[in-house]
């Protein structure tokens, strides 16, 4: 083989990008599930803040509108990079709940249970992003590497802030 086809056949293994098209697809992958996990928890994020009665109910009414706000931006964020590496962002919700790593939660009108819920859900979400930048640093995807490494630096904060509040009920 020529250094000519050599060179060919390195660019039709690459996307527009320059990444690896097979480690941008196992990638991507990833972050359709973690696209999933995003929107199921902004779907209970969203019945919390419908629902919620109690003692809490003006303080955690305010906090839920503003998390699901945020997840929202990062709904977004999550489904245009995936589109950026070249693949389709998963859109259906019969989907999500196949291959999200957080599931539905049951009508909940406790602000303290729904806070719980939230902050397993939170710990679930940031293990999914520490394995996928594992794997964008594996890949060099430097797009996805800024992206996880973001989120997971918001989302420990907001653990704290969780476990803060639990800590007092």
């Amino acid at each position: 083989m020529s250094n000519t086809n050599t060179i060919e056949l390195e660019i039709n293994n690459t996307s527009l990008l320059g990444l690896d098209k097979k480690k941008s697809k196992e990638l991507a992958g990833r972050l359709n599930i973690l696209l999933a996990s995003y929107s199921i928890l902004y779907q209970n994020v969203r019945g919390y803040h419908w629902n919620i009665k109690g003692d809490n109910f003006f303080e955690l009414h305010v906090k839920f509108e503003n998390l699901y706000n945020h997840l929202s931006l990062k709904i977004d964020e999550i489904a245009e990079r995936i589109v950026t590496l070249g693949y389709t962002a998963n859109h259906n919700f019969s989907e999500y709940k196949i291959i999200s790593k957080i599931s539905e939660s049951a009508l909940i009108k406790d602000g303290v249970a729904e806070s719980q819920f939230i902050l397993n859900s939170l710990k679930t979400i940031i293990n999914e992003q520490r394995e996928i930048l594992v794997l964008a640093k594996k890949f060099e995807d430097e797009g996805s590497i800024t992206l996880m490494s973001n989120y997971i630096t918001e989302q420990e904060k907001m653990v704290w802030m969780y476990t803060s509040f639990l800590e007092t009920n």
